[in-house]
């Protein structure tokens, strides 16, 4: 192969130089940044939002906007709920304690009321038993100033009350119970996580000592994401959802960086290096894969900042952080450290424990991977069986995804104990209509009285509208109400949206409500969901040939890793969607998923999957470059990684599922989604898949046209500098793979083996 000229970064000896020079010193520095970071980051949920799956530019949100401008009243997000046992709501003393909890509720500052059963016996706010009634009211302000204040009256309203029972629902209230049960799920996720990634890391290295490394790496990537978003929120919103990711990716990332790193480094001293030359070849090597993997993943994640939703974007905020904190941590803190333990990072090896004998002696890293080659060898053999078997199994797994339908978030995210979402359900099951299925039409401009009973008539004479209400408000501003049939989100309320909207008036008009904002975010979503594939296929694409030369394995990539998260896609309908496993999993279904999800979890596991396909590839690559034989060079990679690759997918998810234990549907469904495509892309893609397609593929795996290939010598990376052997002849060769593709050697030629530790 021609030798590669460019670097990363600028010269491998002098970033080693760099890395290696003052370890101690780079090891005190690091703690001191760290220790900023516990300062800078503390308090950051409380700075977020539970918020953010709106579109902040359409006309839904602009409509929702004026409206709690100009009609608090339009928009109640405070629901009280007063159960009066067997009085009944009609009771006098009901009635007068209902009234006072009104007027404490209108004294308050920062609430607007907005009615009550009491004031207007309207049959929407009655049960149908007539043993509940609602008080409504508007808390101003955004999400934060909203929670501060429930924060602050709520503990007053909550409980006994004389003959009432009052409970808290609303908007204002699930979204701070929300937050409240993200931070506490958190803290337990990683209590879960850390004890059990340390056992399994002991497991893979048995030294306890290497086992701590990726740990600590870890821990510096969490605590430096937290920082870095809690600075952002002093400038845009950002969703206390990221917190899991920062989390999931912290630990995740940052220990699969640390197992290459450390796995490779111990190889090296295996192999009768020193130190020193051990950490500049694991720096060469597993080092520029750590880093072409962190740029991979960066990417994927930074297609979410092409879409308007903050709930999106703030995902990407966390991810490239911590991707990027890893990598950081991986290429400089680690290095470091390895160069001062040198061979005491075999230290302390617990396997001892339950070995006996000479076998308690550490395996050398070529008899661990025998498994793993014959396992690849009997792929190869019946390449095509497995890749059928394979390519139809992953099908089959996302069958059920064709039939997904998109919703909006409610209570119904929440445990069904928890109080915002009893209240609400006491709602839906024991009041008339269907709670937030109604649409609300902002009017705005002059508009004569006249104008807008016929603009009302109109809205009354639609399909599907069982009544229209208002107009409500005269001079600039005035709004409808909108009540149609079915579901809120529903089918048949989507298309009541578009139905309304067309309905021609003398002045502007813009439409709200629940189905509405999801139509809208569905519109956004679509309109950008192409360019943000586009940005993620071309990428891959472009960094995958840099790292190979390859015109055949990046589009394997891209094809291969979109394979793998069809169980994903395929289990989140058939579980979160249609309620199986509702029970064992303890979730409420609502029949729907949340429209960015499936957006979010693409995003990251396609990201998680180029990441151990980064890792695959370039250790065959390596192979190839140094062997010349490309069977040769997939079982030997797989042999090197295939055990680490399971180690490294299995501890992430581990994490992942610790994430999934949350009690908010779509955190859960977010870690336990995630955690079956990292398995299923270590287990099923890289061990099955990746081996039977390259089988398959030949030596044309590695062709690439001569601009390509020109372009690559000048600007491509590599994982060394592999002395060529006989095959290896560059130069201007027919292409072909049977006729010298370049940097591929003609059929039959055995190179020259390079002594050990030669590159």
């Amino acid at each position: 192969m021609p030798e590669v000229k460019t670097q990363l970064p600028s010269g491998e000896g002098r970033w080693t130089r760099i890395v290696t020079a003052r370890p101690r010193l780079s090891l005190l520095l690091a703690l001191v940044v760290t220790a900023l970071a516990v300062i800078a980051g503390g308090g950051v949920a409380d700075r977020m939002g539970s918020g953010g799956w709106e579109d902040p530019d359409a006309r839904s949100t602009y409509a929702t906007r004026v409206l709690e401008r100009e009609f608090p009243a339009s928009q109640p997000n405070l629901l009280l709920l007063l159960d009066t046992g067997t009085a009944g709501v009609d009771d006098p003393a009901v009635a007068a304690e209902a009234a006072r909890l009104t007027a404490r509720l209108a004294a308050e500052q920062g609430v607007v009321p907005v009615g009550s059963y009491w004031q207007d016996p309207s049959p929407a706010l009655r049960s149908e038993d007539g043993r509940q009634g609602l008080i409504a009211a508007r808390v101003q302000g955004d999400e934060k100033a909203a929670t501060a204040v429930l924060d602050r009256i709520a503990p007053g309203l909550r409980g006994t009350h004389g003959p009432v029972e009052v409970s808290i629902g609303g908007p204002v209230a699930v979204q701070a119970e929300v937050t409240a049960t993200i931070q506490e799920d958190l803290v337990r996720a990683e209590l879960i996580a850390l004890p059990v990634t340390l056992v399994l890391l002991v497991l893979v290295f048995g030294s306890a000592i290497a086992a701590l490394l990726p740990l600590g790496v870890g821990i510096v990537a969490i605590l430096g994401t937290n920082a870095v978003l809690r600075g952002l929120t002093e400038f845009t919103d950002v969703s206390v959802f990221a917190m899991n990711l920062t989390t999931a990716l912290g630990l995740g990332l940052a220990i699969d960086y640390a197992l290459f790193i450390v796995r490779r480094f111990r190889e090296e001293l295996a192999a009768g290096k020193d130190p020193a030359a051990a950490v500049g070849t694991t720096l060469r090597t597993a080092g520029r894969t750590v880093l072409f993997s962190a740029l991979t993943v960066a990417v994927a994640l930074s297609a979410m900042l092409l879409f308007p939703m903050y709930f999106l974007r703030s995902f990407a905020y966390a991810g490239i952080a911590v991707v990027l904190i890893a990598a950081a941590a991986a290429l400089v803190l680690l290095p470091a450290a390895l160069l001062l333990l040198g061979e005491r990072v075999n230290s302390l090896d617990l396997r001892r424990l339950w070995r006996r004998g000479p076998s308690a002696a550490r395996p050398a890293p070529e008899e661990t991977g025998r498994g793993w080659a014959r396992s690849t060898a009997l792929v190869m053999r019946r390449a095509p069986l497995f890749a059928v078997a394979t390519t139809v199994g992953l099908l089959l797994l996302g069958l059920p995804f064709l039939g997904v339908r998109f919703g909006t978030v409610d209570d119904r995210q929440l445990p069904a104990g928890a109080e915002p979402h009893v209240v609400q359900q006491h709602i839906r099951d024991g009041f008339p209509g269907s709670p937030g299925s109604e649409l609300v039409v902002l009017a705005e401009g002059p508009a004569t009285p006249a104008e807008l009973g016929a603009y009302r008539a109109h809205l009354e004479d639609l399909p599907g509208v069982l009544r229209a209400e208002g107009p409500v408000g005269s001079g600039q501003y005035a709004y409808f109400t909108v009540l149609g049939e079915g579901e809120a989100v529903g089918r048949q309320a989507q298309d009541l949206v578009g139905e309304v909207r067309s309905v021609t008036a003398p002045f502007d008009t813009a439409v709200t409500g629940q189905a509405a904002v999801l139509v809208d975010a569905q519109d956004a979503i679509a309109e950008r969901l192409p360019w943000a594939l586009a940005l993620i296929v071309a990428a891959t694409l472009l960094l995958v040939f840099l790292l190979t030369g390859s015109v055949l394995i990046p589009l394997q990539a891209v094809l291969l890793n979109a394979l793998s998260l069809t169980a994903m896609f395929g289990a989140v309908v058939w579980v979160f969607q249609e309620g199986n496993l509702s029970g064992l999993l303890s979730f409420t279904a609502t029949g729907d998923i949340e429209t960015t999800l499936p957006v979010l979890m693409f995003c990251i596991a396609f990201g998680l999957s180029m990441d151990y396909g980064v890792f695959l590839i370039s250790r065959i690559k390596e192979e190839y470059e140094r062997t010349g034989d490309h069977e040769g060079a997939v079982r030997t990679g797989l042999a090197r990684t295939g055990g680490l690759i399971t180690a490294a997918a299995v501890i992430l998810a581990v994490v992942m599922v610790a994430i999934g234990t949350s009690r908010v549907t779509n955190t859960k469904m977010l870690g336990l989604g995630i955690a079956l495509a990292v398995l299923m892309d270590a287990m099923v893609v890289r061990s099955l898949l990746v081996p039977a397609v390259m089988k398959l593929t030949g030596r044309a795996t590695w062709w690439a046209p001569g601009p390509l290939r020109r372009l690559h010598e000048r600007f491509g990376l590599s994982e060394g500098d592999p002395a060529p052997g006989p095959g290896h002849r560059p130069g201007p060769e027919t292409a072909g793979p049977e006729a010298g593709t370049p940097g591929v050697p003609p059929a039959g030629s055995r190179p020259e083996r390079q002594p050990a530790g030669t590159r």
